[in-house]
């Protein structure tokens, strides 16, 4: 069986379609949710409620598009919103960029700095949370659900342009948190 055939099933009340779509996408969509909320009880709910939404709004979901897009779309989007709700969302005014993310990602080559691999990961994960949940949810569209900008903007109903500027502005603040982070650790 493949999304369309699952999809078709689910169309015309099988339950064994929702089965399949659940076993197919429900390990990435936790692990997006995950790195959006950080919280893998949170993640699991928003992904239980998302294919909930999957099951009552399927009639209306237009067979010859991908599925994928659409229901990780549909995460993303629960991910964010829970977390614009929560008061666990830390704000401060630092600006961010790729280009440090690779250097440090880089600076783990050796298995001598494998160690250290684990205090550059703590840095991401932390700078990762004081993104906007919006500037998370762009950052794990682009380099964990590897979409091209054009997707994330068709996705989310939005110009080009848009999302390029999204994702800029995600970038320069977690390049300045993880510059920030850089130069604490180098104390």
């Amino acid at each position: 069986m493949d999304d369309q055939q699952a999809i078709q099933r689910l169309k015309n009340g099988d339950i064994s379609g929702l089965e399949f779509l659940v076993a197919h996408h429900q390990v990435k969509a936790v692990r997006t949710a995950y790195l959006i909320t950080r919280d893998v009880g949170l993640a699991e709910d928003i992904v239980q409620d998302s294919f909930i939404r999957v099951f009552h709004a399927i009639r209306s979901f237009d067979s010859t598009r991908p599925f994928e897009p659409w229901f990780m779309r549909s995460v993303v989007n629960a991910s964010v919103k829970m977390m614009q709700r929560s008061t666990r969302q830390v704000e401060i005014g630092e600006d961010a960029d790729e280009s440090l993310l690779a250097e440090l990602a880089a600076s783990v080559a050796s298995v001598e700095e494998l160690v250290e691999s684990i205090e550059v990961q703590d840095q991401i994960w932390d700078a990762m949370q004081k993104l906007s949940p919006r500037q998370r949810a762009v950052i794990v569209q682009r380099y964990f659900l590897e979409m091209s900008e054009k997707e994330m903007a068709e996705e989310a109903g939005s110009a080009v342009g848009t999302v390029k500027w999204m994702l800029n502005a995600a970038r320069e603040r977690l390049r300045g948190l993880l510059d920030a982070a850089h130069r604490r650790s180098e104390r």
